[in-house]
């Protein structure tokens, strides 16, 4: 009986510290980052506006070894028509992910000289410009996997708000797809390829057309606010369906994924959603804990 009560004491004192031990990937695993400002993702740009359009931040650990880590494309919200890696919960992601262990990368893409958040045709053509800026980015850092430590395999698309709905359309619709649903002619090369990658963290985001979804199986994680007005969580009377559509629709197609709702909260999981003023710490906090959510997610997905 003494043996066995020792035998229970040591294995719950062994659980216990397994569960206490930091994992890279889904913990803070480090405490400083190095950052790399202003760098370009694009060969071609001709003018300052192009040029300032593919702009990144490049995020990592500081004294890591590791040369075979995924990346997170981080992609800031503003309606496509405002906004850039700047935004504080981009610097945020970025710099929390890479204290997790991640490469992270901050980047610009192309905006509206319209208003497409008053105008829905010109959402879905701002929508789809964007998306080919995701898509040159992803091309982009495969080419640049070894001098960054990078899994070209291991990609990850992920943002807030429009950048949300581009990680989206991105990782389940086809340049065509889009293409047509815009009302644009096409004219990109392979435009009936899917672009592969290893996961998407939608924040708040939404997409187009759920039957996109039958695309691909990439896992999807989503985070949003109960009473998010400008994003709602469902259809209704919305252009766009939100995380819980997304969520309902993927469970259907049989594709991984999960949906944290943070009830009494709107867009940008602001208790009201003021597009001036981003938040206080608060807010901040509640985005870190989005954060560590789509860390739990994304770390079951691609390493157990």
């Amino acid at each position: 009986m003494f043996k066995q009560s020792i035998l229970i004491t040591g294995m719950l004192c062994f659980t216990l510290f397994a569960r206490a031990q930091t994992v890279r990937y889904r913990d803070i695993v480090f405490t400083d980052i190095k950052q790399k400002k202003n760098l370009s993702y694009s060969r071609n740009d001709s003018s300052s506006r192009e040029k300032k359009a593919h702009l990144y931040d490049l995020f990592q650990p500081a004294g890591d070894a590791a040369t075979d880590r995924p990346l997170i494309i981080w992609m800031h919200g503003g309606g496509f028509k405002f906004g850039s890696k700047e935004a504080k919960g981009i610097q945020l992601w970025s710099k929390t992910f890479a204290q997790r262990g991640y490469v992270c990368a901050a980047i610009n893409y192309t905006l509206s000289k319209k208003f497409p958040i008053f105008n829905f045709d010109e959402l879905k053509k701002s929508s789809y410009y964007s998306v080919l800026d995701a898509k040159q980015a992803v091309a982009y850092f495969r080419e640049h996997s070894k001098e960054y430590g990078i899994n070209p395999d291991k990609i990850i698309l992920a943002g807030n708000s429009a950048g949300g709905i581009i990680a989206l359309q991105a990782a389940y619709s086809t340049n065509a797809e889009l293409a047509k649903f815009a009302d644009i002619q096409d004219i990109n090369s392979n435009k009936h390829e899917l672009l592969k990658v290893a996961g998407v963290i939608n924040l708040w985001g939404g997409m187009f057309d759920l039957n996109w979804l039958k695309n691909a199986k990439v896992p999807i994680v989503s985070v949003l606010g109960g009473n998010d007005k400008i994003m709602p969580p469902t259809h209704k009377d919305a252009p766009l369906h939100g995380g819980s559509d997304i969520h309902k629709q993927a469970d259907a197609f049989g594709i991984p994924n999960e949906l944290k709702v943070f009830n009494g909260y709107a867009h940008e999981l602001q208790k009201h959603f003021n597009p001036v003023f981003s938040g206080g710490k608060s807010t901040q906090k509640r985005w870190l804990e989005a954060g560590q959510f789509a860390a739990d997610f994304i770390y079951r997905s691609l390493y157990k």
